[in-house]
């Protein structure tokens, strides 16, 4: 069965498992001290709570940028919005949102992260491929972080 709607907004999910309880999970994202430690290689400021703007830098691409939190609901649900490159939002924003799901009796925690919304041409697919390839880096190197405290992206970009 082919759909034949026409495509409107790109948009993409990563997902990967963290062995450790959601409260936990969400605090390494929470938290900008925890944040700067494996992400934000140039640091974070700011605790993602709700209504609140706070910013993030990032060695591979130089200066800080600002991040609103839309919505901020622990230890389940975290949404962020920032600017970006080929949006279809008339704001030139994105919106991502992460989802955390608890597992085997919250052992473990299933992160799940959805970004949109970049308009459906080449300048769009590039800006949301780049994004979705930074996400995809930041689960990994939440998982290293978050169970055996090692920080996979130090001497990465730089």
């Amino acid at each position: 069965m082919s759909n034949t709607a026409p495509l409107t907004e790109l948009s993409f999910t990563v997902s990967g498992r963290v062995a450790r309880p959601c409260a936990e999970v969400y605090e390494a994202i929470a938290d900008p001290d925890q944040l700067s430690r494996y992400f934000t290689t140039g640091g974070a400021r700011g605790r993602l709570e709700g209504g609140t703007e706070v910013s993030w830098e990032f060695a591979d691409h130089p200066g800080a940028f600002p991040v609103s939190v839309v919505e901020a609901a622990p230890p389940r649900r975290i949404v962020i919005e920032w600017d970006g490159d080929a949006t279809t939002s008339a704001e030139g924003r994105t919106r991502t949102v992460f989802e955390l799901e608890p597992l085997d009796d919250d052992a473990r925690t299933l992160v799940t992260i959805t970004e949109s919304s970049w308009q459906p041409t080449a300048d769009g697919a590039r800006a949301a491929f780049g994004n979705c390839e930074g996400w995809s880096s930041m689960l990994s190197a939440l998982k290293a972080w978050v169970e055996h405290g090692i920080n996979l992206r130090e001497g990465f970009y730089r």
